[in-house]
């Protein structure tokens, strides 16, 4: 009786909207009479999303968010194990590290997205700003780039934020894993007479394998919700940079509610191919 009320807040706010969502995606609403209910919409079935399938710029929005999910989980991964690691050692000023480790987590995506938008600007020579003006003082002009504007490497340009942003995060996953070693396992090893890369390779990765598990798929999700950051560094009409979620944002602003409703949909399944089999992994290992 003590949780029925928030069972059933659940099951409207949460489960209620993805129904309304799945249900407005097979409908064929798409323009703003359709919207106001001047005009009748019809149910379409599957229709909105075989359209967007076979639609070239969805294809891309699908290729950079697979990039973009990719890099960001190999760069957080990298990095977050990496501080992690030179943290776990014994180290003067420890705290203050992992201070300056974890505070880009503690910045808001649109705030940070603000400054990268700078600091990745495109523009060269006399107006040349950011990276390109540091690349241009110091000589090393070869380097300034087009950044986010970049065809080929655009959308490579928004996982340096997105990495710098997280990999923090990961850190203190990682480093509450090493802490949680027992230090006898480590002994054991050592009095055995295994060597550094046979203590991490049978002993540290294996302990740690639950925790890089978490870490990719919270980074999976987060990839996924990236809407605000790239928003904020580029724009929703930046075909270079354009993903899922943006596609999603622009279709809503032309009340074009079916095929926004679709992209939603789309993500969502994205998220629970992500999540649903760790879950029953967890579930299963929490029985043994």
């Amino acid at each position: 009786m003590l949780i029925s009320p928030s069972l059933l807040l659940v099951g409207v706010f949460v489960y209620g909207l993805i129904g309304a969502n799945f249900w407005t995606s097979m409908q064929n609403t798409h323009t703003a009479p359709q919207v106001s209910g001047v005009e009748p919409s019809h149910f379409v079935g599957l229709e909105n999303f075989f359209h967007l399938f076979t639609q070239p710029s969805f294809q891309t929005s699908l290729w950079h968010l697979l990039v973009f999910t990719f890099s960001f989980l190999g760069g957080t991964l990298l990095l977050g194990f990496l501080w992690a690691w030179l943290l776990e050692k014994p180290l003067k000023g420890e705290g203050f590290f992992r201070a300056v480790f974890l505070f880009p987590m503690a910045v808001s995506f649109i705030a940070s997205g603000v400054v990268w938008r700078w600091l990745l600007s495109s523009s060269t020579g006399e107006q040349a700003t950011g990276l390109n003006r540091l690349f241009q003082m110091v000589g090393l002009d070869f380097l300034q780039n087009q950044w986010t504007q970049s065809l080929k490497y655009g959308i490579l340009a928004i996982v340096v934020p997105a990495v710098w942003q997280l990999a923090g995060y990961v850190m203190a996953l990682f480093l509450a894993g090493f802490r949680g070693i027992p230090s006898e396992l480590r002994e054991a090893a050592k009095v055995d007479g295994a060597t550094e890369w046979q203590l991490y390779r049978h002993i540290i990765f294996p302990q740690l394998t639950p925790i890089a598990l978490s870490a990719v798929i919270i980074i999976g999700h987060m990839s996924l919700k990236s809407f605000d950051l790239i928003i904020s560094i580029t724009s929703k009409d930046w075909f270079q940079t354009v993903v899922p979620a943006v596609d999603m944002y622009n279709y809503m602003n032309v009340l074009d509610y079916s095929n926004s409703a679709a992209v939603g949909a789309i993500l969502l399944v994205i998220v629970a191919v992500l999540v649903i089999p760790y879950l029953i992994h967890d579930s299963r290992e929490s029985r043994r």
